[in-house]
């Protein structure tokens, strides 16, 4: 069977293999990555993510905040699959090379997040950063952000 008789995908199916790799490296990545930062610093960790978009007195607690947080962490993990997604379209080599482009993406994601994200929260989180958390949030999100969603992009997106 030569490749011009294999059918093209439907965009259903195009659609569904997306939402797939996106779904499979957000939910691991955001797992991995919320898991390390709880281990690391702390079960409250979700609070402090309901304090970036509410202020400082989401670190009060509650249920209500832990859940907020936790719900944020996920949209911000899935935004970044799906941004990793739709970059693969145009950058082909994202798809054929996972493991340079997952490590790399993955430190772009903690540099995004470090320099973009966490100065505009609610919490104005600026540095300085010790030379130590700096190279140790790389290398974690290199691993449990950037690789997770690089091979599920890998494996099921067409």
């Amino acid at each position: 069977m030569n490749e011009a008789s294999v059918p093209e995908p439907s965009t259903d199916q195009i659609t569904k293999h997306a939402l797939l790799a996106i779904a499979v490296g957000g939910l691991t990545a955001g797992t991995l990555d919320i898991l390390q930062a709880c281990i690391l610093f702390g079960w409250d960790i979700p609070l402090s993510i309901t304090a970036g978009l509410l202020g400082r007195k989401a670190l009060q607690g509650g249920p209500g905040n832990y859940i907020l947080g936790l719900l944020l962490h996920f949209f911000i993990t899935f935004t970044f699959a799906a941004f990793y997604y739709a970059s693969s379209r145009k950058l082909l080599f994202l798809k054929d090379h996972p493991l340079v482009c997952g490590l790399a993406y993955g430190a772009a994601v903690e540099l995004v997040m470090q320099l973009i994200v966490l100065p505009l929260s609610a919490l104005h989180a600026t540095g300085p950063h010790d030379l130590h958390d700096l190279i140790q949030g790389l290398l974690v999100h290199m691993v449990v952000v950037g690789l997770p969603i690089s091979y599920s992009l890998r494996r099921f997106a067409k």
